[in-house]
């Protein structure tokens, strides 16, 4: 049996965080880990060039249930306390497009490297491939694992959520966590490419634009992104798609009926567009119809607004002023009927988690147990793309790691 003063389970962004914090406050720390390695979420985020941070962290940037908890949390941390924690390990930091921060090496797998260092040197003991099975508590916790037993005074759950099981995700960290009391908000896919069964999807597969997409619930205009967007044989995938991803996952949770509406040139008003096409109109051409739409769209997509549209015409010299502004309709309002997102497998989040309204946002300690603590992507918050997740693990986990040190003396 091993004994520490501080138990922490999940070896990711929030739990490397606190489990540094609380090491170099000289206390003693267990960090747990199920897979072979450390931060393998970490590895693959940014495309792989790890997407740290935000440098206009904002708390609309975020989504739970108790908005208020995500407020508390981020107070007093700012973008600037996380670039200084990252600096204490080694790493130095660039901005890159939408105010996203990327290690200036631009590999993720230097930040996981330095993270394991900086733990390490602290006098971080890590244990690699240790599943936990149960978890007791009295006066302290007891972790019962297949790498024996461990105990400590007091315990983070860092365990992450749901999503990207590929990359060790999974609901471990749930379970663990109603047996010690605590509710459940159930997980939806978040940041997760969405599936649809239109038939003309196929037609322009690998087909990737800039465009808009509104989403539709039971009739009800939800939210619109901007932003490109990728056609596939399963849907529609693309940073729009992403984004607005999160909103599908909870319609779809309440069984409404979701769509989402494509601009295809949001940059052509409707008036701008109808002219366009009337004035590139030839009444003596012969040119066939796709060719002619060619001119504007990839030749997949052109496909698939005819197929779309179904237009009567074979010939530029066809088109009448209704036939255009049934293309104008279409390429302006695309209509796209989602009916399910890619899961939790290819999710880069989950949405829900454990109910911020038991956890205290100061010192992330549970508000059912004594001793207990949460950070990272375990707790009900999620936030949009461009490392607004991240931070988010940095300082709940900086959080949790320093108050833990505060409550193991009093």
């Amino acid at each position: 049996m091993k004994k520490a003063d501080l138990l922490i389970i999940g070896g990711g962004a929030a739990g490397l965080s606190a489990a540094i914090t609380a090491a170099r406050d000289g206390h003693k720390v267990l960090l747990l880990e199920r897979t072979k390695r450390l931060g393998k979420k970490l590895l693959v985020s940014g495309n792989g060039r790890c997407n740290l941070s935000n440098a206009t962290i904002q708390s609309h940037r975020y989504h739970s249930d108790t908005p208020s908890f995500v407020d508390a949390v981020l107070a007093g941390y700012s973008t600037d306390s996380v670039r200084e924690f990252l600096g204490s390990i080694g790493l130095e930091i660039v901005e890159g497009k939408e105010g996203q921060l990327f290690p200036l090496s631009l590999q993720a797998a230097t930040v996981v490297e330095l993270l394991e260092f900086a733990a390490r040197e602290a006098g971080v003991e890590i244990v690699l491939e240790c599943a936990v099975a149960s978890i007791a508590h009295t006066k302290s916790f007891a972790i019962i694992s297949n790498q024996g037993r461990f105990t400590a005074p007091r315990l983070l759950l860092a365990t992450g959520s749901v999503a990207a099981p590929r990359l060790g995700g999974s609901d471990s960290g749930y379970g663990l966590t109603a047996s010690l009391g605590h509710t459940l908000i159930p997980p939806r896919p978040a940041l997760v490419q969405l599936r649809s069964s239109a038939p003309w999807l196929k037609t322009c597969a690998g087909v990737k634009i800039s465009g808009t997409a509104t989403l539709y619930a039971n009739g009800e205009t939800i939210t619109q992104k901007q932003g490109d967007l990728l056609f596939t044989d399963y849907g529609i995938s693309g940073l729009a798609i992403l984004d607005l991803s999160r909103e599908v996952s909870t319609r779809l949770a309440d069984h409404a009926y979701c769509e989402l509406r494509l601009d295809l040139l949001p940059a052509y008003p409707k008036e701008k567009l109808t002219a366009l096409l009337l004035r590139r109109i030839d009444p003596n051409s012969r040119k066939p119809i796709l060719l002619w739409l060619e001119g504007i769209f990839h030749k997949k997509l052109a496909r698939a607004l005819l197929d779309h549209t179904r237009l009567h015409a074979q010939t530029e010299a066809e088109l009448t002023r209704k036939s255009v502004n049934t293309l104008v309709h279409a390429i302006k309002n695309l209509p796209l009927p989602i009916h399910d997102t890619r899961g939790f497998e290819s999710a880069e989040v989950a949405a829900g988690g454990i109910d911020t309204r038991e956890v205290d946002p100061i010192t992330m300690e549970s508000r059912i147990v004594p001793g207990l603590h949460f950070a990272g992507e375990i707790l009900d918050v999620d936030g949009d793309r461009g490392g607004f997740n991240l931070h988010f693990a940095w300082v709940s986990g900086i959080r949790a790691g320093s108050n833990l040190v505060t409550a193991k003396d009093q």
